[in-house]
């Protein structure tokens, strides 16, 4: 059984409350829980809209069509009505959020105290949240007997609630930021964080350079940011580089250029990400695929970071970042020892004394040192699961992923003879690739224009991927699996 919910309304009529509070009261009954967040650069007005999907098995992603509309203003009807399945319904009228709180309580036949527990929780208004709820449960009269599920250990969090969790338990010190979406919530976050220093500058040139400077006098440092901001550090990042300044960073995708679509997803900065700064110099790039992967990145990173003294380059996007996952077993995290000293930093080449140089034999050396690390790095990679393999591992289809697409790849491929291969690690990147997709017909998913993934494959492999193979999705917003599933079909035809 599946079930998916939307709620939608403008901005400060508390769809958000409407679908947290639901999520929790199905994970406690044993379900599985997805849910995604679709809203405009408002603080109030427009539309925004959620998307939750629950059922008895595991579930990642949302689907095209609902089950349940809950509208909490007209424009919600129009836009998505015709989304609505043959049996859904609509919740609709001039009523507060918390009158349909109750009605869906009802619907889903949940007791009304487990709602009067969840009301308590806001601490504000309780009598008259509670007064409105009753209304809408007593009002309603349709009923969906849920199964009963087994128990099972399930913790329920978004991408950048990950990133928080890893990062304080790879022993962050100081996160610095200046507000911007999607990363802004890790500020917040951390900022609840005693032992943590989170500092808000006045921009990100500051923000990396601020990280910089931490880092060389022995914190644990970590910067975010979105692909914009991340512009601006990208000449810092080449210090970091030459000086051997151990710096995670946080790059939280959104569509650009520019501005782009500011509160919307998208996997356009994967180049970015590889090629930033200036000069020869090693750097990892991890892009993880749901919020339990996005913990172990970030301690990944912190491992890579201080071992090795080198930028660690966490790959995100809006669509992980603010999609809540349910996550079974605890992250797998490694400890990362503090590895900075205090010495002479310095952006020139330098001398075994650290004062600048510019003789010939002794940059030689230096650069000479630089490619030897790059191999002690990917050597040291190949400990980690760069890569994770789904579906029949013998099928000739070979989809191939990376980042938050993975949630929508996996609901996708039940009953389809198809290998689905996430990447992970994209520098360095894992060598064991080629003989996977080697001769296979490969499916290439990704939420860019340009198949960055499949360029990346054509540089490391010399494995060209086909166009008509490529399925790609720009729009800003993440793919369906019911929409991917439909896609992939045609293309192992």
């Amino acid at each position: 059984m599946k079930y998916n919910i939307l709620f939608g309304g403008q901005a400060g009529q508390g769809p958000n409350i409407l679908t947290s509070m639901l999520a929790e009261a199905l994970i406690e009954r044993g379900f599985y829980v997805f849910y995604s967040r679709d809203y405009q650069s408002l603080i109030r007005g427009g539309h925004n809209f959620n998307v939750l999907t629950f059922s008895d098995k595991p579930v990642m992603s949302n689907e095209s069509s609902y089950d349940l509309i809950v509208a909490l203003d007209k424009n919600t009807e129009l836009l998505h009505g015709k989304k609505l399945k043959e049996n859904g319904k609509i919740l609709k009228g001039d009523y507060s959020n918390m009158y349909f709180a109750g009605s869906i309580f009802k619907i889903f036949n949940f007791e009304f105290k487990i709602l009067e527990k969840k009301l308590k929780k806001l601490e504000k208004k309780f009598e008259e949240n509670v007064k409105d709820a009753r209304k809408g449960y007593g009002d309603e009269e349709l009923k969906i007997n849920l199964p009963e599920i087994k128990e099972n250990d399930k913790k329920f969090y978004n991408g950048n609630q990950g990133i928080a969790n890893g990062a304080v338990n790879s022993g962050l010190e100081v996160y610095y930021a200046y507000p911007m979406t999607p990363a802004t919530p890790i500020l917040d976050q951390l900022a609840m964080v005693e032992k943590i220093k989170t500092i808000e500058l006045e921009n990100e040139i500051a923000v990396i350079n601020a990280g910089i400077g931490s880092s060389i006098v022995g914190a644990k440092t970590m910067i975010g940011t979105s692909g914009g901001g991340f512009d601006l550090m990208t000449e810092a990042l080449s210090l970091t580089g030459i000086a051997e300044i151990p710096l995670v960073i946080y790059l939280s995708q959104r569509p650009g250029p520019a501005t782009g679509v500011a509160t919307y997803t998208g996997q356009g900065d994967l180049n970015l990400a590889r090629h930033s700064g200036h000069g020869e110099f090693s750097r990892i790039v991890v892009a993880p695929g749901d919020a339990k992967e996005s913990s172990e990145a970030a301690n990944q990173c912190f491992y890579f970071s201080q071992k090795f003294k080198i930028p660690a380059i966490l790959l995100g996007d809006k669509h992980i970042a603010e999609s809540f996952y349910c996550s079974e077993g605890e992250p797998i995290l490694i400890k990362s020892a503090k590895s900075t000293s205090l010495r002479r930093f310095n952006s020139y080449e330098t001398d075994a004394q650290g004062c600048a140089t510019e003789d010939a034999e002794q940059i030689r050396k230096n650069v000479l040192a630089r490619l030897e690390k790059r191999k002690i790095i990917i050597e040291e990679s190949k400990k980690f699961e760069r890569i994770k393999i789904y579906g029949n591992k013998s099928s000739q289809n070979i989809l191939l992923f990376w980042g938050s697409t993975k949630g929508a790849v996996l609901d996708s491929i039940n009953g389809l003879d198809v290998c689905a291969l996430q990447v992970i690690w994209i520098e360095p990147f894992a060598e064991e690739v080629e003989n996977l997709i080697k001769g296979k017909n490969i499916i290439l998913i990704e939420n860019n224009s340009t198949a960055q993934l499949a360029g990346l494959v054509k540089e490391k492999t010399g494995i060209t991927i086909e166009d008509k193979n490529k399925i790609l999705r720009f729009d800003g917003r993440p793919f369906l699996s019911d929409e991917l599933k439909e896609e992939i079909g045609r293309r192992i035809k």
